[in-house]
């Protein structure tokens, strides 16, 4: 699942950022509400932690356009601000819920368990490749009702491998999309991460669910009588 952090404090921004990561959440971060504003234009994210006081554009006034927009996602508000006049004007906006700083890192995790859990429609719970089975919302993997144990990092690849199931993914979508573009997608950091993977979820004598196809890009997919490197 993939949330984007809009926080101006860059230490407080790193924070969430490498704790929700650590969580198993895919994180895009934002320090100011133009940039904000432009992401979860141009993304789909399944929450947005969105502080209040922001520079070139407050936190309200991104909500609101976001809103106007006819976009539902769930959106926890931060604020430092403690009065019942702040939070009620965060929620007339379109805001999900709130959290007051500072706050416990556990509390922010409940918070955003629970958001995602809430909604007209609920959330898709588990993804389900052959006898592969990941549940997003305990961010655990099992294949033949064995638990298997991933890096952050590794459960992130394996969670967009599967949400794109039957078709192939390239390395450089792997890069946007995973890793932010933060490095060349030509490098080998792919291709070390899907070899500990594979290791992991295609481990003998299982049939093999996780592809290489040369020169287009990866493969999850339900075995079948036809066999890719």
């Amino acid at each position: 699942m993939r949330i984007l952090v809009v926080e101006d404090e860059p230490e407080l921004a790193e924070v969430l950022r490498q704790g929700l990561s650590e969580a198993h959440y895919t994180v895009d971060v934002a320090l100011d509400g133009e940039d904000g504003l432009f992401q979860a234009q141009v993304r789909n994210y399944d929450l947005l932690v969105l502080d209040i006081m922001l520079p070139k554009l407050d936190g309200l006034s991104v909500l609101r356009q976001l809103r106007a927009d006819g976009r539902d996602v769930p959106v926890l508000l931060l604020t430092a601000k403690d009065d019942m006049p702040d939070k009620v004007k965060g929620l007339d906006s379109g805001a999900d819920d709130y959290l007051t700083k500072p706050f416990g890192f556990s509390e922010l995790l409940a918070r955003i368990r629970a958001l995602l859990r809430r909604g007209k429609d609920v959330p898709l719970r588990l993804l389900q490749v052959d006898d592969l089975t990941i549940d997003l919302f305990e961010h655990r993997v099992m294949r033949k009702d064995q638990t298997i144990s991933l890096t952050a990092k590794e459960y992130e690849v394996l969670e967009y491998l599967a949400r794109h199931a039957g078709r192939v993914v390239s390395r450089t979508e792997l890069s946007e999309q995973v890793w932010a573009g933060d490095f060349d997608a030509f490098s080998n950091v792919i291709d070390v991460f899907l070899y500990r993977l594979r290791q992991k979820i295609d481990p003998k004598p299982l049939p093999k669910l996780l592809h290489t196809i040369r020169g287009s890009g990866y493969l999850l997919k339900v075995p079948d009588s036809e066999s890719e490197s």
